[in-house]
């Protein structure tokens, strides 16, 4: 367990890193500082790349950002993007990240959820973007990311009209991957990401850089392939599937 953090839990593991948002008192929102610590979460994963699991202290993943902090700031604090800069880097991270959400994720909070890969729901989750009701708006990624998530109806419907996506609703639409029992999201989050860790890393690497590079797609698959046929993780999981069909028949 990483002691290095004031507003996360860091748990480093061979393979993944677990980050548990940890301000409960304040419902896990978005300061300053937790902006800065995820910056240097991004620098480990960015430095030796693993599967990233987000999830939130208390109940909650995130009430949002901090509207304390967000009162002081003015226009230049606006055009540095403080939140929207961190998102995106999280969301070009190498290996595949996933959020575990129990609770709210509003705001801020929706919109670090909506740039991880994959989101994991309980039933008690909702997701919901009010920025208009204090005179600004989602301007951290979920005015593009989430039409391209759910929509531009649905996502109209989050940031015009004020609509938050329980779990259920979340699960419809697709922003979720699955809604489990609170008591087993952690279990079932840590399950999908042993079921990618099998995979290999390389592959899943190159796979999302494809996935996420705009235009250009068949030009991508033919040298991110390129690279993994010639890779020996290639030529060894082949050979053992081969070995495996011929032995059951």
């Amino acid at each position: 367990m990483n002691t290095l953090f004031a507003t996360l839990r860091v748990d480093e593991r061979d393979d993944r890193v677990v980050v548990t948002l940890n301000r409960p008192e304040a419902r896990n929102a978005i300061s300053g500082r937790m902006i800065s610590e995820l910056h240097r979460v991004c620098d480990l994963l960015e430095d030796q790349p693993r599967l990233l699991l987000l999830t939130g202290e208390g109940g909650v993943f995130a009430g949002g950002a901090d509207i304390a902090e967000l009162l002081r700031r003015g226009r230049d604090e606006a055009l540095q993007g403080i939140n929207s800069r961190l998102f995106e880097r999280v969301r070009r991270l190498p290996m595949p990240t996933l959020a575990a959400v129990d609770g709210w994720a509003l705001g801020g909070g929706a919109e670090l959820a909506y740039a991880c890969d994959l989101r994991m729901a309980s039933p008690q989750a909702v997701f919901g973007n009010p920025e208009p009701g204090l005179g600004i708006l989602a301007a951290a990624g979920a005015c593009w990311r989430l039409s391209e998530l759910v929509g531009e109806s649905v996502a109209k419907q989050v940031l015009l009209a004020g609509r938050n996506l329980e779990a259920a609703d979340a699960l419809a639409v697709g922003l979720v991957i699955d809604v489990v029992p609170a008591a087993e999201l952690l279990t079932q989050a840590h399950a999908l990401l042993d079921r990618m860790a099998r995979s290999s890393a390389t592959a899943l690497r190159l796979t999302k850089l494809v996935v996420d590079s705009p235009g250009a797609h068949p030009v991508a698959d033919d040298l991110a392939q390129a690279v993994l046929f010639e890779g020996t993780d290639k030529k060894e999981r082949m050979t053992r599937f081969l070995e495996r069909k011929r032995s059951q028949t």
